[in-house]
């Protein structure tokens, strides 16, 4: 639970290194989250306001955190706006997610599975 909720507490902090767990985690908590919210108050998505919020105060975290990903990678973070090319940018930007990280520090940081900083977690 603690990889899942672990981007709203770095909500505004697009430097740095993310894990992939911590991607993978955070998506599936949207995932879980979303289809409960769906189920309590029904699929359409104009008069599910609960799913509403909760997708608009999701969508800034997310972004960090796949900027965080690119870093890992020793990527630009401008690169999460691949997903903006039509048809392919999303699965472009999910094969990105999928890849490992640079071992060891890179330009953006030490290597987040050596040094896991545990303050986050509290």
């Amino acid at each position: 639970m603690k990889w899942m909720l672990m981007p709203y507490r770095r909500y505004f902090e697009g430097s740095g290194r993310s894990q992939r767990m911590e991607y993978w985690m955070f998506m599936l908590f949207i995932v879980i989250v979303s289809f409960g919210l769906s189920l309590l108050f029904g699929a359409d998505i104009s008069s599910n306001i609960p799913l509403l919020v909760f997708l608009s105060v999701t969508i800034f975290p997310s972004i960090t955190v796949q900027v965080r990903r690119f870093h890992d990678q020793d990527k630009s973070g401008w690169f999460f706006l691949l997903r903006l090319i039509p048809y392919v940018g999303g699965l472009i930007v999910l094969v990105f997610m999928a890849l490992e990280g640079t071992q060891g520090e890179n330009r953006f940081g030490p290597d987040p599975k050596e040094a896991i900083d545990t303050s986050v977690f509290e």
